[in-house]
């Protein structure tokens, strides 16, 4: 999503305000850090700020977006787990907080213990690409030709990245192998994808839409448990032969350790509110995102499935962080 979009949709959801209808039993004193762990721009800054707004409205008080990037988004991770558990230093944090406890070493705080889990705020569905030349048509017609040219490329974001992850997963269920070429950004493989370079690739709605439509590229499945309204008639990777898989990008809401239960349950309610107004789903919509607000214990027990999961697939495919 280009710069100028995003502006736009922060501008429009400024000038319209999301009414709370209920008033919480916690409120904040002073304004509220969010902290994004990742530079200006990126996923989990973009809903951060697309929530701000509201919430401020809901719960009395500014929220403050900050970008503290670095470490694959740990260095910002640190400074909330070791902030006050008062409700007054937030984060949101894309999936790759359930991956980096697995590829990250040495560091000063331990993500299984350190945050607050208040909700997972957003999925982000990605597409499984393949050039406008290649053969396949269908997920079933790319694992065939894994399974007679097993070192075929594959492009992703980066190593441990949500379209790497997703990828490996895929290629471990389907049994097969193809060779992984990390990309800085998952915008930087498609020159390679288009010329034919990489044998597919995995990318998330917003820049994948209008390559599909203009037939630069063939679209096979999506990464999600349901088809995605934008694409409507491709299929899911579950749908395609491997019954239960799912696994996006997403971004979750934390506090750190210790923040009472009634903050929690303030935010989750303010934050859930937000994700249920119309122009916040129609702004999320067009960042490729949808709009979820799961509570509290149900974060938590996904946070839990998620880590186990990514601990797995980095041991047996012996991962690395870039």
């Amino acid at each position: 999503m280009n710069q100028l979009s995003r502006r736009a949709l922060l501008a429009g959801l400024a000038a319209a305000p999301v009414a709370a209808t209920a008033q919480p039993a916690w409120r904040p004193t002073r304004p509220v850090r969010l902290i994004a762990p990742y530079t200006p721009g990126g996923g989990a800054d973009t809903l951060a700020r697309l929530l701000a707004q509201p919430m401020s409205e809901i719960l009395g008080q500014p929220f403050v977006v900050e970008n503290r990037p670095g470490a694959g988004g740990s260095i910002g991770a640190g400074e909330v787990a070791k902030a006050a558990p008062d409700g007054h230093t937030l984060m949101c944090d894309a999936s790759a907080h359930v991956v980096n406890p697995a590829v990250l070493r040495d560091l000063p705080f331990d993500y299984r213990t350190a945050f607050s889990y208040i909700s997972q705020v957003s999925v982000i569905p990605m597409i499984v690409l393949v050039p406008a030349s290649s053969p396949a048509n269908t997920l079933a017609e790319l694992i065939d030709m894994l399974k007679r040219e097993p070192g075929l490329p594959y492009g992703s974001a980066g190593n441990a990245t949500a379209p790497h992850m997703a990828t490996v997963l895929m290629l471990a269920r389907a049994g097969v192998q193809a060779t992984h070429v990390p990309y800085r950004g998952g915008s930087a493989a498609l020159p390679d994808l288009l010329a034919g370079a990489l044998s597919f690739t995995l990318g998330t709605v917003p820049y994948s839409v209008e390559l599909i439509r203009n037939r630069r590229v063939k679209a096979l499945a999506v990464t999600s448990a349901t088809r995605v309204s934008s694409v409507p008639d491709v299929p899911t990777i579950a749908e395609s032969g491997y019954p239960g898989y799912e696994l996006n990008e997403w971004n979750g809401l934390y506090g750190p350790a210790g923040l009472p239960a009634p903050a929690v349950q303030a935010i989750y309610q303010a934050a859930k509110t937000a994700l249920d107004d119309p122009r916040v789903k129609d702004r999320l919509g067009a960042l490729g995102a949808i709009g979820l607000g799961s509570d509290p214990a149900t974060f938590t027990r996904f946070v839990t499935e998620q880590r186990d999961l990514m601990a797995r697939l980095v041991r047996e495919n012996n991962i690395a962080a870039e």
